[in-house]
């Protein structure tokens, strides 16, 4: 492909080393480094005049570093005269801030948007956005891929009686992503309504649905402290589910996540590769990791070239 350059941040070399292997390219040259008083450092090896530019960089790890190192590297490659900058963040960071659920609470989400517009970005490409009207924040094109043919994918190759099982939302904000992965399987859903007295802790649950003697699989779009799937699963096993599994996007996998995840009743935890899982694997046998690189790999060549992205909703590229 002529006229592209792919650059990586540092927050998840792996993931842009398959991307760029995917599409057939070599990363573009670039130097991120410290200053001794932490500030960030960003050095573009290579021209960029003209370039179709192309920046990989996830919300996770050192988030407000990684963050500002894609901020510096969208100026950067905008101001060496690139002709198209694209951010592409598979998991976007402070989305979960995206809306004014007290008062004088910040809608940080609005805000990184804003910061990513200023920087030079003219187009994002994400994943599983945590609501998906953050796309509403930005004023340019924002493509929100979806992991879920990758999901039905494994289901279908992993789970030998899928055809037995049920969808389950943990929480009442994901029933439209459980119900349209239950209607491409052709099986039920079920809900648990959940009531948090304060962030990261959940009160009660209540189930909403019939698990009994089906395999129940909880989808969400992210897991942090996996309080909240760790207690699903319990309730599920409790309401008569024979196995659990649980399916999510994004696996940040903080604080007490993993030791948690270990002491559940979940026969396997499945999460794709926007985040680096290799450290976490290693602690947590349960874990198994989905590759998304082809889906961003997809999405890049067809935004280059012009062509529709929305093939992507509904398949997994080849």
């Amino acid at each position: 492909m002529p006229n592209i350059v792919l650059f990586s941040g540092s927050s998840h070399q792996d993931l842009s080393q398959r991307v760029a292997e995917r599409l057939g390219l070599e990363l573009g040259k670039v130097v991120t480094k410290k200053f001794s008083n932490q500030e960030t450092s960003v050095e573009i090896g290579e021209s960029v005049r003209g370039e179709d530019v192309y920046i990989i960089q996830s919300g996770c790890g050192e988030i407000n570093d990684n963050l500002m190192e894609l901020l510096i590297m969208i100026n950067a490659c905008k101001i060496a005269s690139s002709s198209r900058v694209t951010a592409v963040i598979p998991c976007f960071p402070y989305a979960r801030q995206d809306k004014k659920d007290k008062s004088r609470a910040p809608i940080s989400a609005k805000l990184v948007a804003n910061m990513l517009s200023v920087a030079g970005a003219d187009h994002i490409i994400t994943m599983d956005l945590h609501a998906s009207q953050i796309q509403g924040f930005f004023d340019i094109p924002v493509d929100n891929l979806y992991a879920e043919p990758a999901v039905l994918q494994w289901i279908k190759e992993n789970i030998l009686e899928w055809r037995n099982c049920i969808i389950v939302s943990p929480d009442a904000g994901g029933a439209k992503r459980v119900t349209s992965i239950a209607d491409r399987l052709n099986v039920e859903f079920a809900l648990i309504h959940k009531e948090r007295k304060k962030a990261n802790e959940v009160d009660r649950m209540v189930l909403v649905g019939d698990v009994k003697d089906r395999i129940a699989i909880l989808v969400d779009d992210m897991a942090d402290t996996c309080g909240t799937i760790c207690h699903a699963a319990d309730k599920l096993v409790s309401a008569g589910a024979t196995k659990v599994y649980a399916i999510l996007t994004h696996g940040i996998f903080s604080g007490p996540a993993i030791s948690r995840i270990n002491n559940a009743a979940f026969e396997a935890v499945v999460v794709t590769n926007t985040i680096p899982q290799d450290e976490k694997m290693k602690n947590c046998p349960k874990i198994q990791v989905i590759d998304i690189s082809m889906i961003l790999a997809e999405a890049i060549r067809r935004t280059h070239n012009g062509e529709s992205v929305s093939y992507l909703f509904s398949h997994v590229p080849l």
